[in-house]
């Protein structure tokens, strides 16, 4: 479980391919910090660290995880958002988050707001899928390449983030231009409440 409060961005390393799976050597400020086999958000995919040497550890995403994310777009050098989970004593910042990506989004507009920016995604709707709570509503939250956001001007397949500087600067929304392909996970809360309404 995750918050979608990003602790930094790590910085990839390496990039393996065994079979269908992909592995991938990061590093980052608390890679001492690490355990096998604790999870780790990237790009707001929770993975599981497989190893720890050299001041990098590893983690390996399989083919589903590649197809439904942009993890597979990876490049050595890529920075990558991420967040440990959640202490179970700690303050929620943000909102519930899984980890568990749901599809992509592509950024199809980014606004210079003097001091602040706002930027607009465009995803593929599905209306059977928006019934299940795979959609995003005006003031919901919405997580974005593992970043807790709230949404605004939400239509049926796109929706606009504002990022205040520290976000810019403190995440890999710096490196998110017209094109980018970004990671989104739907409102935990708002597809349970889709399922219940499924049973009236």
């Amino acid at each position: 479980m995750f918050s979608g409060i990003v602790e930094e961005f790590a910085t990839v390393v390496a990039i393996e391919k065994e079979q269908e799976n992909m592995h991938f050597t990061l590093t980052c400020s608390f890679v001492g910090e690490l355990k096998i086999d604790q999870s780790v958000a990237h790009n707001g995919v929770c993975l599981t660290v497989v190893k720890i040497e050299n001041g990098n550890y590893v983690v390996t995403a399989m083919k589903e995880t590649l197809l439904k994310s942009n993890l597979g777009l990876l490049k050595v050098g890529d920075k990558v958002n991420v967040e440990r989970s959640m202490l179970m004593n700690g303050r929620l910042d943000g909102h519930i988050v899984q980890g568990h990506v749901d599809q992509t989004a592509e950024c199809v507009a980014v606004e210079d707001q003097q001091g602040s920016y706002t930027y607009t995604f465009k995803y593929a709707f599905d209306k059977d899928m928006a019934r299940k709570g795979y959609m995003t509503v005006d003031k919901g939250s919405v997580t974005v390449n593992g970043v807790s956001l709230t949404v605004c001007n939400s239509t049926d397949d796109s929706f606009q983030v504002n990022i205040i500087p520290y976000t810019y600067e403190h995440t890999n929304f710096h490196a998110i231009k017209v094109g980018t392909r970004v990671n989104l996970e739907f409102d935990i809360i708002g597809k349970y409440i889709a399922r219940i309404q499924q049973f009236n």
